[in-house]
């Protein structure tokens, strides 16, 4: 679903819902109880270029099983279901971080999960991003904010503390 009020999204926050089957999760343009993964590039003609940037969606989480199911894992859990919804196969270690290549439509994805500590993800991203040559403004990061009520999703073009 297209959602005007947002251009480039680089941070999505969720809130991991705290009875387990709410599974709701919201923005300001839709309210659903599913979730999809859709991607389209502009019919290829004489007014545009189509470029095979890769996103990259990293799902922060800490990794063991003493976080399984627990909010902290939202983006782990959320790069499960993008993977398997995709057919994308989680098989390679590189850089610090479990790694899948796959596509959403015709559009060249890597799904991340960092094998480190939400506050040492970015040792994995960084080389990551660097290596498949994937800009900034493509990596999407999943991970829960505890600022927000639950069930509740934010997107914002950059992130940090202060946003």
């Amino acid at each position: 679903m297209f959602c005007p009020g947002f251009v480039h999204v680089n941070v999505l926050h969720l809130s991991y819902p705290r009875r387990p089957g709410r599974t709701r999760f919201l923005n300001k343009c839709s309210v659903s109880t599913s979730f999809s993964v859709q991607a389209s590039l502009p019919e290829n003609n004489d007014r545009f270029k189509v470029e095979y940037t890769p996103w990259m969606i990293v799902g922060l989480g800490n990794p063991g099983n003493k976080y399984h199911g627990t909010r902290h894992n939202v983006g782990f859990e959320m790069i499960d279901s993008i993977s398997k919804m995709q057919g994308i196969v989680m098989n390679t270690i590189q850089s610090k971080a479990l790694v899948g290549i796959g596509s959403i439509g015709e559009v060249p994805i890597l799904v991340v999960k960092p094998q480190a500590y939400m506050n040492y993800s970015g040792e994995a991203v960084g080389p990551l991003a660097a290596y498949y040559q994937v800009p900034l403004h493509h990596i999407l990061l999943v991970y829960d904010e505890m600022i927000l009520p639950n069930g509740v999703s934010r997107l914002q073009p950059k992130g940090g503390h202060e946003n």
